[in-house]
């Protein structure tokens, strides 16, 4: 039996990137997936890519920050497949800047995205799962949201929000049989990173020493530990950190 039979699936900033790797892994592993995403022709792709390989997907378009646009995925899953399962958080985006050279208006945008977008994916996914018996809720948080760094304060920031707030909400609904976990991903090679970490082979050498295995993570190794936490492999889990950083952190 696949991991994910029968199961529905849901994930923001599904469109490419570690997104749409998840959103493939789900679908190969039985599941039924909504992509969710702004990037409405890379979502249209990987909806078009997923169903041409045999699997059932759903592309609906989600501006993470915006609560009604959650509600209404959320039913569209739902519509299309009867229930909802399983939520990952995936849609992020990442910022450099420290402290002083942060705006208020980056500060926010970084805040609502990765924080906020989080918040309101998961208010509007618990009655679905509460009217499935349950579910998983799967926070996409990262490293820097558990120690600090130079740089990116906004983005740490945001990420550690989503630590406490996976703990929190695991916490509240434990009861419900809804489980919440957080993955804390190291330097992965994905469109958001790309442009920043590793635009040059230099900035990408310099992160692959970062990690002692040598080398930047690829989405796969990502999307089997989301995998793993979404499956009910992980049915005592609840609360916890997946860390996948190549051994950044335990230095």
């Amino acid at each position: 039996m696949s991991r994910l039979e029968n199961k529905v699936a849901l994930i923001s900033g599904g469109a490419r990137g570690m997104g749409a790797v998840e959103a493939k892994l789900f679908s190969s592993e039985g599941a039924r997936v909504v992509i969710a995403d702004v990037l409405d022709d890379d979502g249209r792709r990987t909806e078009a890519e997923i169903n041409e390989s045999g699997g059932e997907c759903l592309f609906v378009t989600l501006d993470v920050t915006n609560e009604a646009q959650w509600r209404e995925a959320v039913a569209a899953a739902v519509a299309r497949f009867g229930k909802m399962d399983i939520l990952v958080n995936n849609a992020g985006i990442y910022r450099t800047e420290g402290v002083e050279e942060t705006s208020e208006e980056l500060w926010d945008l970084v805040m609502d995205i990765n924080a906020k977008g989080v918040f309101l994916g998961t208010k509007a996914a618990i009655p679905a799962m509460r009217r499935a018996g349950g579910g998983s809720i799967v926070n996409i948080s990262s490293v820097a949201g558990l120690v600090g760094g130079d740089g990116s304060a906004a983005y740490r920031a945001s990420k550690g929000a989503v630590r406490l707030l996976t703990k929190s909400t695991a916490i509240q609904y434990a009861g419900e049989g809804i489980r919440v976990n957080s993955v804390h991903p190291g330097v992965i090679e994905t469109p958001m990173t790309t442009p920043n970490l590793l635009a040059t082979e230099t900035r990408r050498e310099r992160s692959a020493a970062r990690h002692p295995l040598g080398r930047v993570g690829q989405p796969e190794d990502v999307a089997y530990g989301v995998l793993f936490l979404a499956s009910e492999e992980s049915s005592f889990m609840t609360g916890s950190e997946l860390v996948i950083d190549g051994g950044l952190t335990a230095q």
